[in-house]
């Protein structure tokens, strides 16, 4: 079996409740889990989102979106995480963020055979970014999940669920999946208002034709619209894992 877990929240520093804000006339997630199901590598598909009061519309979202849900910590997110895909027992876990709306199928389906053709532990297109930052996928099996679950330590490792198995490729088979194109600096994700609008243009031009439009498609907008892809163009790769390790090394400064 393989689950794809959907990490969302609605906190957020700098664009709070982003997962519920509208993008096309639905909350950014529900657009979101609409693509992932597209998916034809997937077994089954879970939003796990935290266990306090204002994700509760996160967790009253799932059933709209057709796909199950289960709360837990909010900080301790790799905890979440594996008590999420405990419950299924799975063969492998797929993980994917909630500040994706852009997320193609066709990459997820895509890194799960390459993980599976690799036998790897843990297969992502995000340990040499090749892909647009917001196509992100990671890929594993619930062994290597499991023993990051229960080794894992300190607030890097707790907070980003598999930064535990990039520590250590000496004890996991990693798999990078690459496109052939050097796209990484292509910035489709949501963190600031910016990244927002940049999802809601590319929304409003391409969904009204086809709703299953793909990532090519996106490509092709931004390039014969460059002033879309200029709106969030400022904004660095990876913030939120560069404060985690900000505060992990100042935990440990101050004993």
């Amino acid at each position: 079996m393989i689950l794809a877990i959907v990490q969302a929240r609605a906190s957020s520093s700098r664009l709070p409740g982003k997962v519920m804000l509208p993008v096309h006339g639905a909350p950014m997630l529900l657009r979101q889990i609409e693509r992932v199901r597209r998916s034809t590598a997937l077994d089954s598909i879970v939003i796990a989102t935290s266990d306090q009061s204002e994700d509760d519309p996160v967790a009253d979202l799932a059933p709209q979106a057709g796909v199950d849900h289960f709360r837990g910590s909010l900080d301790d997110v790799l905890d979440r995480y594996y008590r999420a895909a405990e419950r299924y027992s799975p063969d492998h876990v797929v993980r994917i963020t909630g500040d994706c709306p852009l997320i193609d199928w066709n990459v997820i389906d895509g890194c799960v055979q390459f993980m599976i053709d690799g036998a790897y532990d843990y297969a992502s297109n995000t340990l040499r970014p090749t892909w647009p930052d917001g196509l992100d996928v990671e890929a594993m099996t619930f062994d290597a999940l499991r023993t990051a679950w229960e080794q894992g330590r300190g607030i890097v490792e707790r907070e980003h669920v598999t930064q535990f198995i990039h520590r250590h490729p000496d004890r996991f088979r990693l798999g990078s999946y690459e496109s052939a194109r050097d796209l990484s600096d292509l910035r489709w994700t949501v963190d600031e208002p910016e990244d927002l609008e940049f999802v809601r243009q590319v929304y409003d031009a391409l969904y009204p034709a086809n709703a299953a439009f793909t990532y090519e498609d996106v490509l092709g907008l931004i390039e014969s619209r460059p002033d879309i892809a200029l709106l969030n163009a400022a904004f660095e790769r990876n913030e939120g894992l560069k404060r985690s390790e900000e505060a992990e090394l100042k935990a440990d400064k101050n004993g």
